[in-house]
């Protein structure tokens, strides 16, 4: 499974109704049941949101994302996604990745 970085945006500040918070809390349940969701929550300067997911492909990601009833409902306007490349201790923080070999000043 390959990590996207999803990015809410534009946000309608003072306009969440309750009713749609809690059906955008019972997508990100389910996304957790399913193994979809790794972490999410708005951030502090209260403009955007973030989700972290799993998924097969750019399509998985961005059909999870579109079924948020807070995208299907314009509560955040727009959304980014972009996939993450894990760096850890497994793959040597990417030392050998082309992306990485590729950026270094030769």
């Amino acid at each position: 499974m390959d990590k996207f970085v999803v990015i809410l945006k534009e946000k309608r500040k003072g306009e969440l109704d309750v009713n749609l918070l809690n059906l955008h809390i019972e997508h990100l349940r389910h996304l957790s049941r399913e193994g979809k969701l790794m972490i999410a929550g708005p951030f502090k300067n209260n403009e955007q949101g973030m989700l972290i997911l799993n998924c097969e492909d750019i399509e998985e990601a961005i059909s999870l994302v579109e079924s948020d009833p807070f995208i299907k409902e314009k509560y955040y306007n727009t959304y980014e996604i972009n996939e993450l490349i894990v760096a850890n201790e497994e793959n040597n923080w990417l030392m050998d990745n082309p992306q990485t070999t590729g950026n270094l000043v030769h």
